[in-house]
């Protein structure tokens, strides 16, 4: 819990102030006078004041946000502005110097994805192989004719390498619901393969889609990851590292088979053949017979041996060259941008269920989660939502970088400044939009947390 919210903490406020940076910098490079820098909202619990300006900056006491408070006539009477100043208020500038300050913010956020990408190509991170294990006969991969062991080289024509990047090109045509061209390699031949995203059940990309279509992570074996002192795992011999090759006889190849295995034979010997350092053994474990812990199995007694179950797979080293780095990362920007509008785009029209939508325990249980995983997971969280902010803001929403863009767009039409009833009218109406979007976010996530 503590690193979670640790984790959730610094990528809060990391984005919030490379956005609020990105707004600063273009401010002062415009000229205009800025009065605070603060990151979070509320009581101030840092504050001190730097530059020739006397720029007060503040860590606030609430860090879901911040903002760049500019000398501006809207907020401070001319007369109450000193005339030396008044050349350096937001509201004299150009309708292009406030259009750059305010997509400053966005873009300073898009800007640190891509940075975090490069970094994560030229540094190189080690990734399960995109290698597929045998489906279930009656799921849409084993239908579409893939086969355990088969190694996934390209899926709608661009190369795959890693288990993250098939995920990631395949829900593109999923969510579209098209038939989507999968190039697989078995037995060192080439074969082609079409998974149709049409055939996923209405609802499933809210879940786990993968696992529902049949593929799932293969490649690799079961292994035991963890054992508690004292357990039936402990009592049996089991150590941490130990591959479980069968279970009472069965081939075991995923954990949830051996999951299920234990689960079902509470106080019953179950026989396991292992490998440990190149050798084989045959051990037998009694699992402890307790209570499920599971939504809607309450008063159902199951096995436990405490031990934790996981799969050692097959890895990739993904690496590229400076150039080639910074290139695949301002793609994986644009592509995960696009397909961000592409999901809103969706939940609007009906096509998508605003059940996907995220909020802040989402975000912070994400947070953790990657960073228990290892330090490039959580850089490739971090540029995820760095891009999220970013598109979110410049959504067309008065309150965001995106509604004022709107208003000095009807400037421009107009030739004059909107009215202070217009833009008190739409600004509360923005505030609302925000509001509930906020509520449904929240009421996502801990929809998530109680059925979880």
């Amino acid at each position: 819990m503590l690193q979670t919210l640790i984790s959730f903490l610094i990528a809060l406020t990391l984005l919030v102030f490379v956005h609020e940076l990105g707004h600063y910098l273009a401010a002062r490079w415009c000229g205009v006078k800025v009065l605070r820098f603060s990151v979070g909202f509320g009581r101030p619990l840092l504050s001190w004041r730097v530059g020739p300006d006397r720029t007060e900056w503040t860590l606030a006491a609430i860090p879901l946000g911040g903002y760049v408070k500019m000398l501006d006539e809207r907020e401070t009477p001319a007369a109450q502005i000193p005339s030396a100043d008044l050349a350096r208020a937001f509201s004299r500038q150009s309708l292009g110097r406030r259009a750059f300050i305010v997509v400053a913010g966005p873009l300073a956020n898009f800007l640190l994805a891509i940075g975090l990408y490069a970094a994560l190509n030229l540094v190189g991170v080690q990734e399960p192989a995109a290698i597929l294990a045998d489906p279930p006969r009656a799921s849409v991969a084993g239908d579409a004719g893939i086969r355990g062991g088969d190694r996934v080289l390209t899926v709608d024509g661009a190369e795959i390498r890693s288990w993250n990047e098939l995920r990631l090109r395949l829900i593109d045509g999923i969510i579209d619901r098209r038939e989507v061209p999968v190039v697989v390699e078995r037995e060192g031949q080439r074969q082609s393969v079409v998974l149709p995203g049409a055939a996923l059940p209405a609802g499933e990309i809210e879940r786990d889609f993968m696992r529902t279509m049949g593929l799932e992570l293969g490649g690799g074996s079961v292994r035991i990851a963890s054992v508690s002192d004292g357990s039936a795992a402990a009592r049996a011999g089991l150590r941490t590292g130990d591959e479980v090759l069968r279970a009472d006889g069965g081939v075991v190849v995923r954990p949830g088979e051996l999951i299920d295995r234990i689960r079902a034979n509470p106080g019953r010997e179950i026989a396991l053949d292992i490998e440990r350092d190149g050798v084989s053994m045959r051990l037998s474990v009694v699992p402890d017979a307790v209570a499920s812990d599971r939504p809607g199995e309450a008063g159902l007694t199951v096995g436990r041996i405490g031990a934790g179950i996981g799969l050692r797979v097959a890895m990739v080293e993904v690496r590229h060259g400076p150039l080639e780095s910074l290139g695949r990362a301002v793609d994986r920007t644009w592509e995960m941008s696009l397909f961000s509008l592409r999901m809103l785009g969706k939940m609007l029209t009906g096509d998508l269920s605003w059940r996907n939508l995220s909020g802040p325990v989402a975000i912070a249980d994400y947070a953790g989660q990657s960073a228990r995983v290892g330090w490039y997971a959580y850089a490739a969280f971090l540029a995820l939502i760095s891009i999220s902010l970013g598109v979110l803001n410049l959504l067309p929403i008065p309150v965001l970088d995106g509604g004022h863009l709107v208003y000095y767009g009807l400037e421009a039409i107009r030739g004059r400044p909107l009215s202070e009833r217009f833009l008190e009218l739409t600004q509360k109406a923005g505030l609302a939009v925000v509001g509930l979007m906020m509520a449904v976010a929240l009421f996502n996530d801990f929809s998530r947390l109680i059925g979880s």
